[in-house]
């Protein structure tokens, strides 16, 4: 089965289930950047009531939580599949939130919220960007363009955070001689910077995998390699990181205070 066709099958499959008004693909699949291993990812948008359990029962191998079985959220629920042997990804999108999510971004408000394997966390307009990116193979979206009130609230939000996270790497681990603690919180630092500079160029991303390149900050690798346990070598760390970062220190930043 070649990838349009299993794109569409799985599609078709998904549409069928009650409450699912849109399917979308998502990932390096919708954008062409995908490699041989890549996964699929998927999302089934529903109005008032969707039951994972019709997902179940198409019979695919995997892992299918119930709504809200991703610690509710931004991500509310999804399922971990095999079909055909490809691995296959599903999230779960009320239209009802994904309305409010649109609102809010075109005022400038938004949440950053925790999320396995996201140093940064996740922003809450990341379901506006689904739609701006994604694919829609069954139904109809809206394909929201870059509000300017979020481009400047969230460039200036993720700048700001990451000055904070920066500060407090300096005073609260690199002049205890952190190490681990020290390069963790610059590399935070980063993918808060990077969100800045995307953010005020009003370009949307759903993660972290291309954060640093699309903002043209990977030169922030060579800050974290080859630290030591040295106060003076890890202090001048996190100053090489505002630096490459764009960042400028300030006096209530510096991490006094926060230890």
């Amino acid at each position: 089965m070649g990838d349009e066709e299993f794109a569409d099958y799985i599609a078709s499959r998904l549409a069928g289930l009650r409450g699912v008004a849109a399917v979308s693909l998502g990932g390096s699949r919708a954008s062409g950047t995908s490699q041989l291993d890549s996964d699929w990812d998927f999302a089934v948008y529903y109005r008032g009531r969707f039951d994972p359990d019709d997902l179940s029962a198409l019979g695919w191998p995997g892992e299918v939580s119930a709504i809200g079985g991703w610690g509710g959220g931004v991500f509310n629920g999804g399922a971990w599949l095999r079909v055909e042997g490809r691995p296959v990804d599903v999230h779960y999108r009320d239209l009802d939130d994904v309305g409010h999510r649109i609102a809010e971004a075109r005022e400038g408000r938004f949440s950053v919220e925790r999320l396995m394997f996201h140093l940064a966390g996740i922003p809450t307009y990341v379901v506006v960007a689904e739609l701006a990116l994604h694919r829609v193979l069954r139904g109809s979206l809206p394909r929201p363009d870059y509000p300017e009130k979020l481009r400047i609230t969230a460039s200036q939000r993720w700048s700001a955070d990451a000055r904070l996270t920066l500060g407090y790497a300096r005073g609260g681990h690199a002049a205890r001689g952190h190490v681990t603690e020290t390069a963790g919180l610059i590399a935070t630092a980063a993918a808060q910077a990077a969100h800045g500079v995307l953010a005020e160029r009003g370009e949307w991303i759903t993660n972290e995998k291309e954060l640093l390149d699309r903002a043209g900050l990977p030169s922030v690798d060579a800050v974290v390699s080859g630290l030591a346990a040295d106060p003076k070598r890890l202090t001048s760390a996190v100053d090489a990181a505002e630096r490459v970062l764009g960042l400028s220190p300030s006096a209530h930043e510096n991490g006094r205070g926060l230890a």
